[in-house]
């Protein structure tokens, strides 16, 4: 059920992907339903968590390595999870009101529920590494979220700004769980919380927690990181009161709190967390007085209280640990609530200018008493939950928790920020709802929709309960979480209203009254001023801009020191390096060469090789002159490495050598015409013959020596005698453990698996990569192309003019077209048959997917671009994405049976007259490799021969963007 929670979400965005823009009401009754079910299942877990229990679902994944999928919860993940779904349903609702009917609605949802998902599998996760692959999830979906009024370039900045800044912080992150996995021995979360005294004496503990802390600070917004916070307002509403309250920024204050036990406790943490919580706190509270927008001013105060928690968390005792889980919750709901509340007021009022809003409450008299209630919790007024975790804030603040000047001043700034957390929620709630009446909004503001205000209500109505009778509401919830937290150290703590008279009660009354005679004093001024005092000088947009600026012309100069725009520079670069990493091992180790009997040479085969490196050499020759002779040289060269493959006894080598040779070959044909010009003259101006003499010599020096290098280690490897060898291991165990007899398939699809899925991903996202490029880029023909070569190729586009229109097009092929197009049926039959059998004989997904690309390439070659695509619907994206979903639902379903990823199963299936016949799961795996690789090349395919045909002659200017190629695809 853990699984099915965390799939939940996901699922669900999907789903919502898929629905029309108009089905705003599926989309927003998708979402909600999908967090109820997900609170309604974490709800049915609390007896566990109750009795102190930690429920583990362990899936193997990479056991050798000791990654696998482990999900995990105890009480502390169980109220997390419980907020995030809770309040995302709550948002959910709230967001089917919010949002209008002209915005992609359902893709909206599908982030949110993608982002939901992320948040749900961070605070599930029980591996490091996997609470760090959620936690990138959650910065790449907030970035989706808080840029989806993308057509808004504040929307734009905002997104990119976060995304830059906490995925900087996620670098940070994964090295620092790195480095804490390695400590402690092991990935495990409940192992590593098992470990806290080794941990804190390690010598790498500083090191690690500093890098820990820099990804949690990012997250959460902590000075001097918080600039991307107030910029994040630019997404809609919906978006900033999940984002703010419980989600997004408590990923980090979640992992302060998870690993508290084992990194709290030492001068190391007490002075950085410490420090930077109070300095958040301070200036968070000080920007928040002086905003004149309804979301900066909850933005800001966000920061404050995000730095009150990080404050608590850095003072090391436990009771004020207790104190910072109980202020994440409160501050979740009052927060939320003004969210939505203020959008409300933008909704209605079209406005969110504290300086234009005046007595809203004659016109929406339940929106305002919701919100005055939110914000009296926000600045701790008795009998509100916020009254309760900012008492238990100030009594903390008292102790004695180290002999620092900072220790000394907490008592007095932690009164001086609740003061101002008095002040800007005060201006909150009399600028916008008293005084005279507005004018000249831009809508006459009225009540929401009862729907829309049900959130809010619910949320108060937590606010008060929470706040009247804390034991009887909250306090089993969070008994459950610190004793998960804390475990033996749980102290005893009270959460009744009423303590009697005493010292933290005292300060608590002073900041009331501070803040309530700062807002009599200074409130009428606040109006007239743009930026805060002392620190609203300092953008943080603009030092953002600043550093980003100096990173980039960094890049600038490293590229104009290392970089070239010549493909050949490039090339020594890689073989030179390559080839020196190669020497290296030979120079330590030596080299000890294995005496083995000598083999006679047979005549055919030398000629075999001769024919294949004249050929080379050839077409390294005819570069120069003729483009396509050296193309076809090179296929010919391939062709003998082809021969070569099959004659040493490699068929499966050989086959996918030819099929890739064909395609590439096609390919390559397509490219020629985007190749510059050649010079003409043979020797450039600015050269000397001895120069390019110099340089040519050099690069048949360094080709001649990589590949005598690449000679020798493959020599080592094939004299290495028989017990040294791994072929063995896969000879031996293909069969028995495989279920297939050829041995090469059986370890792309099987043994070596994994490599596998990540080599097609790499395959689909070069495709993608080819295909974007080459819709946006069209050259001038006349830049590239010699005369000759320019009238063929308007010859070529009269052709094409004609087949538009229907005329009769006479075709210049070797092959004539019936037979081309018969071919089609008689090579696709092939690649299924090199599908199928490829478990025990030469074949396989991806010979078969390139057979299949064949297939349509000849297609293309008879029948014309426009025409294949009519008749056979080419969607090469879905393919692409099928092929994908297949393989890693292979490797998944393996989970089922208690298997670690990908591992196969394989038995022989009984028919009648046919007999018994083998089959494995690893036959679906190879049917995804075909899709992607059919998808693939078609893909380029298709970028490749739009961008070759040209409209009708001076219809397009040259290098305008050429239309859409996918065809059926729209936007692809």
């Amino acid at each position: 059920m853990l699984l099915v929670v965390l799939a939940l979400p996901f699922l669900g965005s999907l789903i919502a992907a898929f629905l029309s823009t108009m089905g705003r009401n599926r989309a927003a009754g998708l979402a909600g339903l999908t967090a109820v079910a997900g609170a309604a299942i974490i709800a049915g877990f609390y007896p566990s968590m109750s009795d102190g229990g930690v429920l583990r679902l362990e899936l193997p994944w990479l056991p050798s390595l000791g990654l696998n999928l482990t999900l995990r919860l105890d009480g502390f993940s169980w109220l997390f999870a419980f907020l995030i779904l809770a309040i995302g349903a709550l948002v959910s609702l709230y967001a089917r009101y919010y949002m209008s009917s002209e915005d992609p609605v359902p893709r909206f949802f599908s982030f949110l529920l993608a982002f939901m998902g992320s948040m749900l599998g961070m605070v599930l996760s029980g591996n490091l590494i996997q609470i760090t692959f959620f936690w990138e999830l959650t910065s790449l979906f907030s970035f989706l979220l808080i840029g989806y009024w993308h057509h808004n370039q504040s929307a734009r900045d905002g997104a990119r700004m976060a995304l830059i800044t906490t995925a900087a912080g996620g670098v940070c992150l994964l090295i620092g769980f790195l480095l804490l996995g390695r400590i402690a021995g092991s990935y495990d979360v409940d192992q590593v919380l098992a470990s806290g005294d080794a941990i804190r004496g390690d010598p790498l503990y500083v090191l690690t927690l500093i890098l820990i802390l820099l990804g949690a600070f990012t997250k959460s917004a902590q000075f001097p990181f918080h600039f991307w916070l107030p910029h994040a307002m630019a997404a809609p509403t919906p978006v900033s009161a999940y984002l703010h309250s419980a989600t997004m920024v408590k990923a980090g204050i979640y992992v302060l709190i998870l690993l508290w036990p084992v990194l709290a406790g030492t001068e190391t943490w007490y002075l950085i967390v410490t420090t930077t919580g109070l300095a958040t706190l301070l200036v968070g509270a000080w920007s928040a007085i002086f905003q004149q927008d309804l979301k900066g001013l909850l933005a800001y105060s966000t920061i404050s209280h995000l730095g009150l928690i990080t404050l608590l968390l850095g003072l090391g005792s436990p009771l004020a640990a207790v104190a910072a889980i109980f202020h994440t919750v409160n501050h979740a709901t009052f927060k939320a609530s003004l969210f939505m509340a203020a959008g409300i007021i933008d909704h209605e009022t079209g406005t969110r200018d504290l300086r234009k809003l005046s007595g809203l409450a004659r016109f929406m008299p339940i929106t305002a008493t919701l919100a005055m209630v939110a914000a009296a919790a926000m600045a701790g007024v008795p009998l509100l939950n916020g009254f309760l975790s900012k008492e238990m804030f100030l009594a903390e603040a008292l102790e004695s928790h180290s002999n620092t000047v900072l220790d000394q001043l907490l008592p007095y700034l932690a009164t001086l920020a609740s003061a101002f957390s008095v002040l800007y929620s005060l201006r909150f709630i009399h600028q916008a709802f008293f005084g005279p009446a507005p004018v000249d909004l831009p809508r006459q503001p009225e009540e929401a929709p009862p729907w829309m205000r049900l959130p809010i209500e619910v949320l108060v109505l937590a606010c008060l309960l929470v706040g009247i009778i804390p034991a009887l509401t909250i306090g089993p919830f969070l008994a459950t979480a610190v004793d998960a937290v804390l475990g033996d150290r749980t102290p005893s703590y009270s959460l009744a209203v009423w303590h009697g008279f005493s010292l933290p009660l005292l300060m608590s009354a002073t900041a009331l009254a501070g803040g309530v005679l700062l807002y009599v004093l200074f409130g009428p001024r606040l109006n007239a001023i743009e930026r805060s005092p002392l620190i609203g000088y300092i953008k943080g947009r603009r030092t953002f801009e600043a550093v980003l600026a100096v990173i980039v012309n960094c890049a600038r100069i490293l590229q104009g020191l290392l970089g070239t725009r010549r493909l050949q520079v490039q090339l020594r670069l890689l073989v030179g390096t390559a080839l020196v990493v190669g020497v290296l091992p030979f120079l330590n180790l030596g080299f000890d060469r294995v005496r083995s009997p000598g083999t006679l040479v047979d005549p055919v085969f030398a000629v075999v090789w001769i024919l294949g490196g004249a050929s080379a050499i050839g077409a390294a020759w005819q570069a120069k002159f003729h483009r396509l002779v050296a193309l076809v040289l090179v296929g010919v060269a391939g062709l003998a490495t082809c021969i070569s493959f099959i004659w040493l006894s490699a068929p499966d080598l050989g086959l996918t050598q030819l099929l890739v040779e064909v395609v590439t070959l096609v390919l390559l044909l397509l490219g020629l015409r985007w190749l510059p010009q050649r010079l003409p003259d043979f020797w450039p101006e600015d050269r000397t013959p001895f120069r390019v003499l110099f340089r040519r010599g050099g690069d048949l020096l360094l080709a001649m020596l990589g590949g005598l290098g690449a000679a020798i280690i493959s020599y080592a490897m094939m004299t290495r005698p028989a017990p040294d060898s791994i072929s063995r291991y896969f000879i031996e165990r293909a069969y028995p453990e495989g279920g297939g007899t050829n041995v090469v398939n059986v370890i792309l699809v099987d043994f070596r698996g994994f490599d596998t899925l990540g080599e097609i991903t790499v395959l689909c996202i070069v495709a993608l990569t080819v295909f974007t490029l080459l819709r946006r880029f069209r050259p001038a023909p006349e830049s590239i192309k010699l005369p000759h070569q320019q009238r063929r190729q308007n010859a070529f586009d009269d052709a094409h003019e004609d087949r538009e229109r229907g005329d009769t097009v006479r075709h210049y092929l070797l092959v004539p077209r019936v037979i081309m197009e018969w071919l089609f049926p008689v090579i696709l039959t092939f690649a299924l048959y090199l599908l199928v059998r490829g478990h025990d004989l030469p074949g396989g997904g991806f010979a078969g997917g390139v057979a299949a690309s064949i297939a349509i390439l000849v297609l293309y070659m008879a029948s014309g671009t426009r025409s294949v695509e009519a008749r056979l619907n080419v969607q090469p994206v879905r393919w692409i994405s099928a092929g994908l979903f297949c393989a890693a639902a292979t490797g998944a379903a393996s989970w089922f049976f208690g298997y670690p990823f990908l591992s196969s199963y394989a038995r022989y299936l009984e028919l009648p007259v046919i007999g018994a016949i083998p089959i494995a799961s690893a036959l679906l795996f190879d049917i995804g490799v075909f899709a992607v690789v059919i998808g693939s090349t078609v893909l380029i395919l298709i970028a490749l021969a739009h961008q070759s045909i040209r409209s009708p002659r001076g219809k397009r200017p040259p290098g305008e963007l050429a239309p859409n190629p996918v065809g059926s695809e729209g936007s692809g």
